[in-house]
């Protein structure tokens, strides 16, 4: 009997050490909903589970959940997650701003003087879909998952990955686990009216959250024995809180996902619900804190996850540190969804040419943000095919060109020299050809105005370009301006309040090289017409004429632009040369021989934090005739985008002092006192004089200087400033205003 209970014993104690030895390894899910910035609490949460080492076999995210949960899943850890979002400029992504380096020479010039820019068709004002195309978002997750970008399937990632997307033709959920990884967790953060629908396919996808915020029963369907699920969304607010439209429909909005996570927080088997009760979707500025209480919240359940923990048989598995893809090789690029626009077009926006060389990963994304700076494309979707066999890549692209041709735009403006200005615009794409496009400014205030561009764009080939502009204004202006040395004497005036128009036509061919510099060479035509009722030459006339000529030039331009902003500089060099040979006049004067115009700008700009200082130098000089005055340099007031050789000069008024020839320094200080408000201080110096070049005056001592003080409130009609000037040599100062985009 005592030999049969000895032999039960061990055969019992056999049994037992053999079960422990296959104890079935705890698989773990982890669930992390959306919640847009509040989602960044999902990043605390993901620094404690690294910290305590549970593994994690499958993600599910929606929304920012979807976004930081396919970082994890691609290798990230919690903290490298922490580290990448600390830098990032949520601003620049929810606006969309794309860099103004993206835009050809042509767009910039005819894209930095709108405030409101709305598509226009059949005599309706379309709405944008969105405030944002997701570009920069796009981008962005391109670059982060670029070392995965060979994995097709999301099971395949380091962690497996899915995400929820919301069909937004018919409301069913679409469950992402295959393609492109950045598109997919694109389209399931796509939140209605402030990202646009993201195509995959033929489905047209929007925000998860719409339909399932908190995937956990599709999660558990992967064989799941265990889930830990953050949850961010928002709670139902109070009568008290539901001040606004806006909050009653986001209110109605939150009625089903908040009934449905009732039910799903019971199902979760670590339920982590951080306070975000004091933030919204884009409280992006306050990260830091929801991070933080992500972090403070799942330390309370840290009893929970040491529990799930010890039940897992296999270890977390410790992945290498992710290093950043800084330069690519790019053997093929292929184009889908050309219809109107030529595969040319497209390289030449994207200004690299496939299997040719080596290019920076920066010179990549600035090539897919120039293609999406024309507005020509509804939808621009691309992934990289990286081939290990011999490390490069292929680019596929699917384009939707944009059906939106027509667009209407407006600006607003006032400044002491054309006064006030109402800005209508109209610009039609695809006019005669595929890649062309029209653009007709009408001016309506003081000083009526308008300005017509045409634009054939070739890509990497010669452009096309015309252009017809009609300029007028009223001022008093240096009397040196319009009459001569012995007119001066015998009617001894120095100011004349004078009327200048203008009228200019270009034709004019436009080329890229070396990607940041333009070369245009063209013809013009000008008609300028300058009179003044201040004196009269003849009692039967009520103002006199100084000029009322034609002019015929040939001109050559070379141009290299990387400012980051046009009107608030942080970074970067300018530079703008101009040769006008004036061949032919219609004379009115008659006193006309050929001569030559140069002219040429070089600025450079740098901040440090929130201090930014920008030099710039200029000069001119005149070849051959002297006897036709009014085209000759002429400094004074502040502005941009002057009309034939006017500069702006601090401390003296507008087209006070001239000659055919001058040079000037200017230094700008600028401090941004906080988002928006500069305070800025500006000295200029200069030599204005006929032929300083020949006597040598260029280099000496300036003779006129002056200096300048101001507050700028960057807006989005454009800059609005108050600056108030003085020179040591007019003994005088002067108050100058600007409000609105210049043009």
């Amino acid at each position: 009997m005592k030999k049969i209970i000895i032999i039960l014993i061990l055969f019992l104690g056999l049994t037992g050490y053999s079960q422990k030895q296959e104890q079935k390894d705890l698989k773990v899910g982890l669930v992390l909903s959306g919640g847009g910035a509040k989602g960044l609490a999902h990043i605390g949460a993901l620094k404690v589970l690294d910290s305590l080492g549970v593994r994690v076999d499958y993600v599910a995210g929606t929304s920012m959940g979807a976004i930081i949960g396919s970082l994890y899943a691609s290798g990230y850890s919690g903290k490298a997650i922490d580290s990448i979002f600390k830098v990032v400029d949520f601003d620049a992504i929810i606006n969309d701003n794309l860099p103004r380096k993206a835009k050809t020479f042509y767009e910039r010039e005819n894209s930095e003087k709108y405030a409101v820019t709305l598509p226009f068709k059949n005599f309706k004002v379309k709405l944008p879909q969105a405030l944002s195309r997701g570009q920069n978002t796009m981008s962005l997750l391109t670059k982060l998952t670029l070392h995965v970008s060979d994995v097709e399937d999301f099971s395949k990632l380091p962690i497996p990955f899915f995400c929820v997307a919301t069909n937004v033709e018919n409301g069913e959920a679409v469950y992402l686990e295959s393609g492109s990884l950045p598109q997919a967790i694109l389209a399931s953060g796509a939140f209605p009216s402030l990202f646009k629908p993201v195509r995959i396919d033929d489905q047209v996808l929007i925000d998860g959250g719409v339909v399932n915020n908190y995937p956990i029963d599709e999660l558990r369907a992967k064989g799941m024995d265990v889930i830990i699920g953050v949850d961010v969304q928002d709670d139902l607010a109070t009568s008290e809180q539901l001040e606004s439209a806006a909050s009653i429909l986001l209110q109605i909005n939150n009625y089903r996902t908040i009934n449905d996570m009732k039910v799903k927080s019971k199902m979760t088997d670590i339920y982590i619900k951080p306070d975000i009760s004091n933030f919204n979707v884009v409280s992006f500025g306050e990260g830091r804190t929801i991070i933080d209480n992500g972090f403070k919240e799942t330390l309370k359940h840290i009893d929970a996850l040491d529990s799930v923990l010890n039940r897992q048989v296999k270890k977390k598995e410790q992945f290498p540190a992710i290093k950043p893809i800084d330069s690519l090789f790019i053997r093929e690029v292929n184009i889908g969804g050309l219809d109107k626009y030529t595969r040319a077009y497209v390289l030449g926006k994207l200004k690299f040419q496939p299997g040719q060389n080596k290019i920076s990963y920066n010179t990549f994304q600035e090539g897919v943000n120039n293609l999406a700076a024309t507005n020509n494309f509804e939808n621009i979707s691309y992934k990289l095919v990286h081939s290990l066999v011999d490390d490069t890549y292929i680019m596929n692209v699917n384009l939707k060109e944009s059906n939106r041709n027509t667009l209407l735009k407006l600006g607003l403006h006032y400044d002491d020299l054309y006064k006030s200005g109402l800005l209508l615009n109209v610009t039609q794409k695809k006019l005669l050809f595929n890649s062309d496009v029209a653009s007709l400014d009408f001016v309506l205030g003081d000083n009526i105005r308008y300005n017509f561009d045409y634009y054939i764009d070739k890509g990497f080939y010669w452009s096309i370009g015309l252009r017809s502009r009609f300029n007028q204004f009223k001022h008093n202006i240096n009397a040196r301006i319009i009459l001569t040395p012995e007119q001066q004497e015998i009617i001894n005036v120095n100011q004349l309040d004078a009327k200048l128009t203008d009228f200019t036509n270009q034709f004019y061919l436009q080329t890229l090289f070396r990607k940041d510099f333009s070369l245009t060479l063209g013809a013009e035509h000008k008609h300028l017409k300058i009179n003044t009722k201040t004196i009269l030459t003849n009692t039967n006339k009520d103002k006199t004429t100084f000029d009322n000529s034609d002019y015929l030039s040939l001109y050559g331009k070379l141009k290299f632009d990387t400012y980051d902003n046009k009107y608030f500089p942080k970074d970067g060099m300018y530079f703008d040369g101009d040769f006008h040979l004036y061949f032919y006049s219609s004379d009115y004067n008659n006193n006309f021989e050929q001569f030559s115009l140069a002219k040429a700008t070089i600025g450079y700009t740098k901040s440090f934090g929130k201090f930014t200082t920008n030099i710039t130098t200029q000069g001119g000089f005149k070849v051959g005739d002297t006897g036709v005055r009014y085209l000759d340099f002429v400094l004074g007031g502040y502005g941009n985008d002057f009309i034939n050789n006017f500069k702006s000069f601090y401390g003296y008024d507008f087209m006070s002092i001239t000659g055919n020839s001058f040079v000037k320094g200017t230094i700008t200080l600028d401090y941004e006192i906080f988002k928006k408000n500069h305070i800025n201080f500006a000295a200029n110096y200069a030599n204005v004089e006929d032929n300083i070049f020949e006597t040598g005056e260029w280099l000496t001592a300036p003779d006129y200087s002056g200096y300048a003080v101001g507050y700028s409130l960057d807006t989005f009609i454009g800059p609005i400033e108050a600056k108030y000037s003085w020179s040591p040599e007019a003994k005088d100062g002067n108050w100058f205003f600007n409000v609105g985009f210049w043009f």
